[in-house]
């Protein structure tokens, strides 16, 4: 809205110069596109990235089976993630048992896998994702997760179409300043060797 008053009080003014016109018609785009483009961009990342991630959650749906593992005894590797904290607060810890549980085929496997589970006896169950050949993989990504991922993306679009904007219409305006600069320059050039001079008889 300034933009475009600010517009109109140009066209009128005597005093207006072709920069001052210039710079008042890359404002109102300006705004123009941060009124329309910006939320455009968002929505069309965003939109696109959940349906990529909407498909790439039915296919690890499709391809990803989950069943029960038992474990058969503590594997021989570190167990690896966060540990408990100075304070006393306990964190998950994911442990490496060695495990037996059922391929998506119904025959039997034994490997290492990790689990979250505070205390992994012999004889204790846990839920595992396997793939179609039996390997053991991480869980499918949830429908929320995937709606998450994708209004990050849209925001992001946004923000970085914002940022595009307004970065172009500043360095348009810095240029114009170097082009008013210029042109007062080449005004004092012409008449500063007279400034003073008029009515002294010189």
């Amino acid at each position: 809205m300034r933009a475009a008053l600010g517009l109109r009080r140009w066209r009128r003014n005597p005093l207006r110069r072709t920069t001052d016109l210039v710079e008042a018609w890359v404002a109102l785009a300006a705004a123009v596109l941060l009124c329309v483009a910006v939320p455009l961009a968002g929505w069309n990342a965003g939109t696109s990235a959940h349906e990529s991630l909407r498909r790439a959650v039915r296919a690890q749906q499709e391809q990803r089976t989950p069943t029960t593992a038992r474990v058969v005894r503590p594997a021989d590797v570190p167990a690896s993630g966060p540990r408990t904290t100075e304070s006393g607060g306990e964190e998950r810890l994911r442990r490496s048992v060695v495990a037996r549980w059922t391929a998506p085929d119904g025959s039997s496997r034994t490997g290492t896998v990790t689990t979250v589970r505070r205390h992994s006896a012999p004889g204790d169950t846990f839920a595992l994702w396997t793939d179609r050949g039996g390997r053991p993989v991480a869980p499918p990504m949830r429908a929320d997760t995937a709606r998450a991922h994708a209004v990050t993306a849209g925001l992001m679009a946004a923000l970085l179409t914002g940022l595009l904007v307004e970065t172009v219409r500043r360095l348009v305006v810095r240029r114009l300043v170097l082009l008013r600069y210029a042109d007062l320059d080449r005004a004092w050039a012409a008449t500063g060797p007279d400034w003073g001079r008029t009515g002294t008889g010189s």
